[in-house]
């Protein structure tokens, strides 16, 4: 999609601005279709109720309701805040977001940016939103929000080491940092000989699977790891002084953020933009494969990344909340020694089959 139309070589300006907008699409439209179909409707009938049904039909445009109300509201900045540390965690936060998608690829030339280190950059940009945490939870100068940021800075490095650590076994057994490689791999891959439907790596890599949702669901600071928050101890944690478009921003980052890493897991885990090899050798024999699933690509992340998000959300409204010990527990004397296990294992099977 983005290859074709650079294939008409625009200019440089033009080919920026069409990607932005296509970064744009790719983080805001899933954030606010997820928001819609999970946040409002599935957990309302989870609860045994019907959720928003007021603004348009079914509750359908009640995100553009609150879209607007939170627009309308007053911006306020505490009297004692550091301004300019408060008024730009916010944007740290998004920003991480936006940098996480440049390297999903959404079809065989559909990226952003192809990069050889695709996993590192990608590990690497989701520390950032870290530092806006811990940004606005200094600089609004509250007790509650410092107490947040702290918490949330404590959580975010101990997760951030399985979720490291969770990929690192897919990178050992694809044999690239370069996330397009990574779906190559799973297309071109074999089980027991046999590649009808490849090698996704969800089969052989399960147990990373695991440890990388776990570490996502906490990476967002969702239940039960949502210590940074908790509205019964901290209000709101490290956004308790934000109102309006800040808040709005807030909102906006965690739920797309659950978007682009439910994105990110479909590549590294579930063969990305590819389908089984035994449907596209029926369906194209003609070799246009490449052309055509740089746009049906686009649908199957989206549908794969909707069966991830679903499991994200069933969690966050399934379990109660860990307490801050066991929270801690489970990242250093559960998760980060299976993933060491698991890691260790994959490198042995490596060398020994291959």
């Amino acid at each position: 999609m983005i290859t074709s139309f650079l294939a008409l070589e625009p200019a440089y300006w033009q080919s920026t601005i069409f990607k932005l907008l296509m970064a744009f699409v790719a983080v805001l439209l899933p954030a606010g279709g997820t928001v819609y179909l999970y946040l409002f409707k599935m957990v309302s009938f989870m609860q045994s109720r019907l959720g928003p049904m007021e603004a348009g039909p079914y509750g359908s445009l009640q995100l553009v309701a609150e879209l607007g109300k939170n627009l309308q509201k007053e911006d306020l900045i505490p009297a004692k805040a550091d301004r300019f540390v408060y008024a730009a965690a916010p944007y740290v936060v998004l920003v991480s977001t936006f940098l996480l998608v440049l390297v999903i690829p959404f079809g065989p030339d559909a990226t952003f940016a192809d990069l050889d280190t695709g996993v590192f950059f990608a590990l690497a940009v989701t520390s950032v939103s870290v530092i806006g945490i811990l940004m606005a939870g200094w600089a609004s100068a509250s007790k509650y929000s410092l107490l947040g940021g702290l918490r949330a800075a404590g959580q975010l490095i101990a997760y951030e080491l399985p979720l490291v650590l969770a990929v690192v076994g897919v990178v050992i057994q694809a044999g690239t940092l370069n996330l397009q490689g990574i779906v190559s791999a799973q297309i071109d891959g074999q089980i027991f000989g046999w590649g009808g439907i490849g090698n996704p790596f969800i089969l052989t890599q399960f147990i990373g699977f695991f440890i990388f949702m776990v570490a996502v669901q906490a990476e967002l600071t969702q239940t039960p790891f949502d210590m940074p928050i908790a509205e019964s101890e901290l209000v709101a944690g490290y956004m308790t002084e934000y109102s309006g478009f800040r808040f709005l921003m807030f909102f906006i980052g965690e739920f797309a953020t659950a978007n682009i890493f439910a994105f990110l897991a479909s590549v590294l885990f579930l063969g990305g933009w590819s389908i089984p090899p035994f449907i596209a050798d029926a369906l194209f024999a003609d070799g246009n494969y490449s052309n055509i699933m740089n746009f049906v690509g686009p649908l199957i992340m989206g549908g794969k990344m909707l069966v991830l998000t679903f499991i994200i959300y069933w969690v966050r409204f399934t379990y109660p909340r860990f307490r801050e010990d066991q929270l801690q527990k489970f990242a250093w004397k559960f998760l980060i020694p299976l993933a060491l296990v698991n890691i260790a294992v994959t490198g042995l099977l490596k060398v020994v089959f291959e």
